[in-house]
């Protein structure tokens, strides 16, 4: 796309931002809602729309070329992250749920559910690209000097039991024989045809006319028939039963080709255009202090002196210089009026205070029966005022740390670029005009610097000269006595005990290497969130208002994750002011995908990747000392190299009553320090532990739910989730869908497989070898059945047991008590009126 469709888009992003900011009021000139259905319905509603936004900035910011423009929409879009993430975290406190269902505001706002898909910015990774490049390229020549695992020996040395020797040698047998077959019967079928040949050599052959019709005939009879097909396919792809021809193979078409080719140019010259706007902030500056900074400087001291010179006709004597960081640029400077009114009624009250200072002796008295009838008002009028306070209760937005930040950005955009003309500028290289105006500010606040130096001795020196003022020493006095103080403070501050550096000696790259060699620091395989297949669950809403707990699709899986991980881990600024995640539980059954999410994450954030599971533990750093030594290694090069994701898979062995002897592991050899290290990390620190789970009911949950701050459950595939795996899955592995292979029974045999399972049916089907022969012998359902079949079941039992678990969690608590809540409400409203009413009837006779 070119730069003019680019800003367009982020004008109207803008102008949506703009509509939606309008409901952003402080909580103060909210009025409360006592609906909870209203008020979710109104929160989701904001969400949705900070959604569209984010997404139109995001592409702005990824394809615009103009370094100014991209430094604009930076903190906008900043902003909106981080909006997005406090609406979030204020729906979870209302519902308490992890998940939830916008299908009716979709259908309300004409919205599809690909419109709302949580868009990850492209800049996380870009803009660390070499420091990323750097690191992987230290990884692999570290892995390079290790040579391959002991896992991958162990592979490469396949052992094959008797059973299978005994078929591989069958196999082999059967297909010689096979070959042998087929050559003496091809030898037989020659024979034939020549016999057969010999025999006709003296028949009468066929006239050419009648011979060229018989040929048409069965062309033209196969044209149509493959005409027919064609139609056919045609229109069940129109009708929606059969996939697009695009959507069947994993490749891209030229188009798509194409297109991404433009957009790695066009961020190919945002790195030329940014390295010339860094070039021209350094040589603008120079020169303005060149050309302009003697007549500022000129102009600076003859405006203090003028001010010298009429504060000594005012009062006689010269005046004092000001001391604030501003210097004398607090004496011109120009106030609003808001300010000047300000200062007229400061003035005011002070004069006000100093007259009423003996009335208010002599109303002493007074004042003191008034209070005491105040007093009586109060009393007589308590439980009205409960009333009052009960009214006024309601839910409320709470107060935004980055509604502010959003603010300024908007304006800076209507100030400057909303009606800038750029007919100029059409290669959308930086403006020398606005950078001047910014330097031209700093240019002047350097040399007022100079000139508050020069001008305070100045002033000294008629002081001197004029006034006959001698300098005193008690001003030197008190400067020994402030720096006493200051030493006194000082010791102070030291009682505060630090963390000490058991490594104060090595580098960060020593420190990074010993982790990888220990098999701590693990390489990530590129995984993007997006390869995270999921359908939309379009009937949570639904099922909600039936008094049913519908339970999250894949997609829901894959956009809450995005929200609690990607986004906030991705952006410095975003951590530092949204609600602060330290670690997140990942519980479900095998196969699932948990694994995948967590390299997602690292992919989509250029997180580093520390495996901390027990058996990837065992017996590394053995000991008090060892272990000590590993919790500092794995923070300070986490902190060093951040962002950072701790794994623990099989997290629930940590928390587990009795562990079996045979697990050589140990598993609970974290549970006291981890905790510890994770109650020191801060906002600053962009560090997340992840746990991974298969049975979590197994652990303690008092324990294992407060070291992790966010669970995150996520159920088996459902039916339309499970259409769309096999579709993707059979077309990544190059299998070409037809009539004879039916994706909706695949789907429906498949209920209870996870990914994971229905990924390994296709690897064993797929081959090379069937790959070939797909021409000849389309693939058809029936191969798949038996694989299927031996595939592991997510039975409804163990479904019902992380069920169960979750509702011992604290959010889940949280979540029953809420409905019973609600539901006591429900019932006791009729009564709750009139027990009001007979108590009001009360407090009349009292009164």
């Amino acid at each position: 796309m070119s730069h003019i469709t680019y800003n367009k888009e982020w004008r109207e992003a803008q102008q949506a931002l703009a509509d939606l900011f309008e409901n952003e009021k402080p909580p103060e000139a909210q009025k409360p809602e006592k609906d909870k259905v209203a008020f979710f319905q109104f929160l989701a509603t904001m969400y949705i729309k900070y959604i569209q936004i984010l997404r139109k900035l995001e592409a702005c910011y990824d394809q615009i070329v103009h370094p100014q423009k991209r430094l604009v929409l930076r903190n906008v879009l900043d902003g909106v992250l981080g909006r997005l993430l406090e609406l979030k975290q204020e729906m979870v406190d209302l519902e308490c749920l992890e998940y939830h269902f916008f299908d009716d505001i979709l259908s309300d706002l004409k919205l599809t559910p690909n419109d709302v898909e949580m868009p990850i910015p492209k800049y996380f990774v870009l803009e660390q690209e070499k420091n990323l490049r750097a690191r992987q390229q230290l990884l692999g020549q570290i892995l390079a000097k290790m040579g391959p695992s002991e896992k991958e020996e162990k592979a490469a040395e396949v052992k094959m039991s008797l059973e299978e020797a005994i078929r591989l040698v069958q196999v082999h047998e059967r297909a010689r024989q096979g070959r042998l077959r087929a050559k003496f019967m091809r030898e037989i079928r020659e024979q034939e045809e020549k016999s057969r040949q010999d025999a006709t050599r003296g028949a009468p052959t066929l006239d050419p006319v009648d011979a060229a019709v018989r040929i048409q005939k069965l062309w033209r009879g196969v044209m149509i028939r493959r005409k027919v097909t064609r139609l056919r396919d045609d229109e069940f792809v129109w009708l929606g039963m059969n996939p697009p021809a695009q959507f069947l193979t994993a490749k891209k078409s030229t188009a798509q080709v194409h297109a991404l080719k433009v957009q790695d140019m066009r961020r190919v010259t945002q790195s030329m255009h940014r390295q010339e706007y860094d070039q021209a902030l350094v040589t603008i500056k120079e020169k303005l202090r060149e050309t302009e900074g003697p007549d500022m400087k000129e102009t600076m001291q003859d405006q203090i002196r003028q001010w010298f010179l009429e504060c000594r006709d005012a009062t006689g004597k010269f005046p004092d210089y000001p001391d604030g960081e501003e210097g004398s640029a607090e004496l011109f400077k120009q106030k609003s009026v808001a300010e000047l009114e300000r200062e007229l009624k400061e003035k005011e009250e002070g004069g006000g205070k100093g007259k009423g200072g003996k009335k208010g002796k002599k109303g002493g008295k007074s004042g003191g029966k008034k209070g005491k009838d105040a007093k009586g008002k109060k009393g007589g009028k308590g439980k009205k005022g409960k009333k009052d306070d009960d009214d006024d209760e309601g839910l409320k937005m709470k107060e935004s740390k980055f509604t502010g930040d959003i603010g300024r950005a908007m304006q800076e955009y209507e100030s400057i670029w909303k009606l800038r003309d750029e007919s100029d500028n059409f290669q959308q290289k930086h403006d020398s005009e606005l950078i001047k105006e910014a330097k031209r500010v700093e240019v002047e606040r350097e040399i007022r610097q100079q000139v508050d130096e020069l001008m305070r001795q100045e002033l000294q020196n008629l002081k001197v000269a004029i006034d006959k003022e001698k300098v005193r020493k008690g001003k030197k006095s008190g400067k020994k006595k402030k720096g006493k103080k200051g030493k006194k403070s000082g010791k102070k501050g030291k009682k505060g005990k630090k963390e000490k550096d058991l490594t104060p000696d090595s580098t960060i790259e020593e420190l990074f290497e010993e982790l990888v060699m220990n098999g701590i620091i693990k390489k990530v395989p590129k995984v993007s969130m997006a390869d995270y297949e999921g359908e939309y669950n379009y009937l949570g809403t639904t099922l909600k208002q039936a008094n049913l707990e519908p339970m999250p699709s894949l997609a829901d899986v894959r956009r809450t994750v995005s929200e609690l991980a990607c986004l906030p881990m991705g952006s410095e600024v975003v951590h530092k002011s949204a609600p602060l995640v330290k670690s997140l539980l990942l519980a479900g059954p095998s196969g699932i995908g948990k694994k995948m999410l967590v390299h997602a994450i690292c992919t989509e954030t250029g997180a580093n990747l520390f495996d901390l599971s027990a058996t990837n533990l065992a017996g590394k750093y053995p000991g008090k000392d060892g272990l000590r030594r590993l919790m500092h290694l794995i923070f300070k090069v986490g902190r060093a190299l951040q962002p950072s994701v701790f794994l623990i898979d099989d997290c629930d062995k940590m928390f587990k009553k009795k562990i079996p002897k045979s697990d050589t592991s140990d598993p609970k050899r974290l549970k006291k320090e981890l905790p510890k290290a994770m109650k020191n990390v801060k906002v600053d620190d962009r560090l997340l532990l992840v746990g991974c789970s298969r049975s979590p009911w197994e652990a303690e949950v008092k324990p294992f739910c407060s070291l992790y701050q966010r669970i995150l459950l996520i159920p088996r595939p459902d039916y339309a989730s499970r259409h769309l795996i096999w579709r993707r899955l059979l077309a990544k592995h190059n299998g070409i869908i037809t009539g004879a292979l039916d994706v909706s029974t695949l789907a429906k045999v498949t209920d209870g497989n996870t990914m994971g399972q229905i990924k390994l049916c296709c690897e064993e089907i797929l081959t090379e070898r069937r790959l070939a022969q797909m021409a000849k012998r389309p693939l058809t359902t029936q191969e798949f059945i038996p694989v299927i079949a031996r595939r592991e079941f997510v039975h409804s039992e163990e479904e019902e047991a992380f069920k169960k678990w979750y509702d011992r969690t604290p959010l889940g608590k949280k979540r029953a008590k809420a409905i019973a809540a609600d539901e006591e409400e429900a019932q006791g409203g009729g009564k709750g009126k009139g027990k009001g009413k007979g108590k009001g009837g009360k407090k009349g006779k009292k009164k």
